[in-house]
């Protein structure tokens, strides 16, 4: 199979409600593997103080609108209508250099990576649209003054300048975050590879799920896109460190104090564990998961690994290995059956690897491959910009200055030898900062060790081991519930990490005042807030039941005959319920007290209506303390308040939270938790 010639596309941004050109011709772009034009890009003439005014008032005040399970609807929405024209995207990107297993990583990977954000979002996030932080903090000794701390969206526009390597999933991985957090964006891909990205987002805007003003591109150079940047704005970046410097310190983010996170270039290191001996498992999963790094993507990736440390007296078998199946790599077009590594994305990127390449034998040896004998079995050798995998060797890393300082973007790694377990952890460290490290090793001594040296230092770190082979995402693999970031070198940057990166976007504020009025602007209960009491909340499906619906129980009184019996029932005789000089003896209490598990069992046995009706089933406890110790004949009484309410948007039932506190008879909390129940939109139900 081939790529067949066509015309160049004209690509187009879309600003401001509109498909729109550049005022020029266009910059051609061409085919990574052929050499052909692709397209043309363009985006002179924009007006960018219009587009993000416009993606700040219309984007902004929509998404703001809804609630947080509402955009993650919107998200999941979206994220199955591209995963339904994922062949399109497939095809495109042939032209950049991909293989179809590159492609996934992008394509697929950057659906699923929206799709595991609106999950993640639906049960994890309250469908309201603001989110508390922590618990109320009381700052009054009557309870009349209290503080509670919230997240809002900005009131700006993300601004997201992206990279050329993965154009579907640099995008999709920094927009889901931002359009849950209720913010709308402004793209601007890499221009090598900007045809997928437009592609993409014009399928997007044609689905008419996203609000408009929500999502806006921009093909072409960003101009003076940063000089209208305001204090209630974010940027991301993901692109050179010499590059991401220069934007970081433009006089607008400065002066406004704007939001900046970039991601920089990273030298990320993998490490051979001194127990990985030539022969074992670990030995050989670190040398596939190195050629692997080196040949995905064609070594394009932020995350592939550029060092190799390894034990010393395992240097020699490890090249030889490495060699020969880097050796087996086969390069050529992408489209092409039996090619397993594609081209780099441009010429211009080829050269600019070369270049790294020659810095680095500065300090080592080329023991593998051949940066100027261009060796495919399909392609344009000439025209397409291919790169065979590139080994290098340096003997004496601590003398080494390059090796450590110059990341040769492209299918290039370079293997450096170690003596002790703290001469490794340093190597890593001498990247000044990475995206990501690994370790391959099957011993806990060994991963303790090089796992908390390595971590300041690095974003994520991967133990790859016999254990996890066949279900370990590996070294190279970002993931949308942990960060994707790192610090120093790496831009001291944080993307992703499940509802962390939703964070991002929005603002913490420390909110003060009466109980009553932060409950009003929470949306949840707060102790000494108003509450209600009448007909049985669990009688109230959910159309009817109220933040502040609650229910005071009438008494029971603790025997020795219910402790006695529960101990004998469930097993539990601990020494502190059955003994009493045993109790006595124990510092907290002067005699047997009731099981903790029994208070919290009696404790529903007095709130709970036993009618069928809204309640449809209890789910869990969150924060159960047990406060004060009970004793024989104490009497317990519990107070329950409804404390918030979600509604779930797709399902005739919704999660209903419980503030639940039991007391003595002398008024002492002896229990507090939380009660989770399903409860229905209406009863009875049709």
């Amino acid at each position: 199979m081939t790529i067949t010639t066509r015309a160049p596309r004209r690509l187009e941004s879309y600003v401001c409600g509109e498909w729109t050109r550049g005022a020029k011709d266009g910059v051609p772009l061409l085919d990574a593997a052929t050499g052909d034009p692709v397209a043309l890009i363009d985006a002179t003439g924009l007006d960018f103080g219009a587009a993000l005014d416009w993606g700040r008032d219309r984007g902004g005040r929509a998404l703001r609108a809804m609630t947080f399970h509402e955009r993650a609807l919107m998200l999941k929405a979206l994220g199955q209508a591209l995963m339904g024209m994922k062949e399109e995207f497939y095809a495109e990107s042939l032209a950049t250099g991909a293989t179809r297993a590159d492609a996934w990583i992008d394509i697929e990977g950057g659906i699923g990576t929206l799709l595991t954000f609106a999950s993640k979002a639906r049960r994890e996030l309250p469908n309201a649209r603001v989110l508390t932080d922590g618990e109320v903090e009381p700052l009054s000794r009557d309870g009349s003054f209290a503080g509670q701390h919230i997240y809002t969206p900005l009131q700006g526009i993300a601004i997201h300048i992206n990279a050329y390597n993965f154009p579907c999933w640099g995008m999709l991985e920094k927009i889901g975050p931002n359009l849950l957090a209720g913010v709308p964006c402004i793209v601007k891909p890499a221009s090598q590879t900007a045809y997928l990205t437009e592609l993409m987002v014009r399928r997007m805007i044609g689905t008419g799920i996203l609000p408009e003003g929500a999502l806006q591109l921009v093909s072409g150079s960003a101009g003076d896109m940063l000089d209208h940047v305001t204090g209630q704005d974010a940027i991301t970046f993901t692109g050179s460190a010499a590059t991401g410097r220069k934007l970081k310190t433009h006089p607008a983010v400065i002066e406004n104090a704007a939001r900046f996170t970039m991601e920089a270039d990273s030298l990320n290191a993998s490490v051979l564990g001194p127990d990985a001996a030539p022969g074992s498992e670990e030995f050989d999963l670190f040398v596939k998961e190195v050629a692997r790094e080196m040949t995905v993507k064609a070594g394009q990736k932020c995350t592939a690994i550029r060092r190799v440390i390894a034990p010393r007296a395992h240097v020699d078998a490890l090249v030889a290995a490495l060699s020969e199946r880097l050796g087996n790599a086969a390069l050529g077009n992408p489209a092409d059956e039996g090619v397993r590594m594609g081209p780099l994305a441009s010429l211009d990127q080829r050269v600019e690897v070369r270049d790294r390449i020659a810095a680095l034998r500065a300090d080592a040896e080329i023991v593998a491959g051949n940066p100027d004998d261009v060796r495919i079995v399909s392609g344009n050798a000439e025209k397409g910009a291919f790169l065979n995998p590139v080994l290098l060797y340096c003997d004496t890393p601590f003398a080494a200055q390059a090796v450590h300082d110059v990341e040769a973007f492209g299918p290039v790694s370079t293997v450096m030898p170690y003596d002790t377990m703290d001469e490794a952890v340093e190597l890593t460290r001498r990247g000044k900062g990475s995206l990501v490290a690994s370790v391959f090793t099957d011993d806990k001594t060994v991963a303790e060790e090089m796992v908390i040296g390595m971590a300041p230092f690095h974003g994520r770190v991967l133990i790859g081991n016999r254990r996890s082979a066949k279900t370990s995402t590996g070294h190279g693999s970002p993931l949308a519930p942990l960060v994707h970031g790192g610090p120093g070198r790496a831009g001291g940057g944080e993307e992703m990490g499940g509802m962390r990166g939703v964070k991002h976007y929005m603002q913490r504020s420390a909110v003060q005042g009466t109980p009553r009025l932060l409950s009003a602007v929470t949306g949840r209960w707060i102790d000494g807030a108003e509450a209600q009491q009448g007909t049985h909340p669990f009688r109230k499906p959910l159309s009817e039941l109220q933040i502040g619906d609650q229910l005071v129980t009438a008494t029971r009184q603790i025997t020795q005959e219910d402790v006695e019996h529960f101990a004998a029932f469930t097993g539990d005789t601990f020494y502190a319920h059955m003994d009493s000089d045993a109790a006595a003896a124990n510092p907290f209490f002067d005699d047997r007290v009731a099981h903790g598990y029994l208070i919290a069992s009696f404790a529903a046995g007095l709130f709970v209506d036993p009618a069928p009706g809204p309640v449809l089933a209890n789910y869990g406890v969150d924060n159960l303390r047990f406060l004060t110790p009970v004793y024989f004949g104490d009497t317990l009484q519990v107070r329950l308040t409804c404390k918030e309410i979600n509604p779930r948007e797709t399902a005739d039932h919704g999660e209903v939270r419980w503030d639940c506190q039991v007391t003595n008879q002398d008024g002492a909390v002896v229990a507090q938790y939380d009660v989770l129940t399903m409860v229905a939109k209406t009863w009875p139900q049709a």
